[in-house]
């Protein structure tokens, strides 16, 4: 898989090929574990019923839906994510094959951020809501987030780490002024 930065004028077939390594070597195999993980708790918790214990004051395993978005916010809006989902994934496919994501850390996250998205648009499309099964309790209580903190899935976690490569190659210095000085 080659996330050497790409030069203005590449050769398109070799972007194409690059970004489709990545989505065979990152997107794929995350948007599975996704998936799989998701499969395990349908099988195996009640929704709003259990939770497992597996660190004891700290991390839980739950099976709670969700039809908003992060924490819960816009609730019931089940089929503006839906829409939302699939606009998002269309224009990432559209800045993927255009050739936007030059850097190994763009790509990194593009290759996340698909991988996250799919993993809730499936579920939104199949279950009617996002299922949430990991729960941590940071005892930090904070007025507008509950404690123990939301539960979360393996496409949250995508997204979280697809938009902190975003954010950290953006506030990196451009490769070209590092060899300038």
């Amino acid at each position: 898989m080659n996330l050497e930065p790409r030069k203005p004028g590449e050769d398109e077939k070799s972007a194409a090929r690059s970004l489709g390594l990545l989505f065979a070597g990152v997107t794929l195999p995350l948007y599975l574990l996704d998936q799989a993980t998701k499969w395990a708790v349908l099988t195996h918790l009640e929704v709003d019923q259990a939770i497992v214990t597996v660190i004891p004051g700290f991390f839980s395993l739950v099976h709670w839906r969700n039809t908003g978005a992060a924490f819960s916010m816009l609730s019931d809006s089940n089929g503006f994510f839906i829409g939302l989902s699939t606009v998002a994934l269309v224009v990432l496919a559209v800045l993927g094959w255009l050739g936007k994501f030059r850097d190994p850390l763009s790509r990194v996250g593009w290759a996340m951020l698909l991988a996250g998205i799919l993993g809730n648009l499936t579920d939104r499309i199949l279950h009617g809501s996002v299922v949430d099964f990991l729960l941590f309790n940071l005892h930090v209580p904070l007025a507008i987030f509950p404690n123990p903190w939301p539960a979360f899935n393996v496409a949250d976690s995508c997204i979280f780490c697809a938009a902190a490569l975003f954010l950290w190659q953006a506030f990196r210095e451009p490769r070209e002024d590092k060899a300038e000085k």
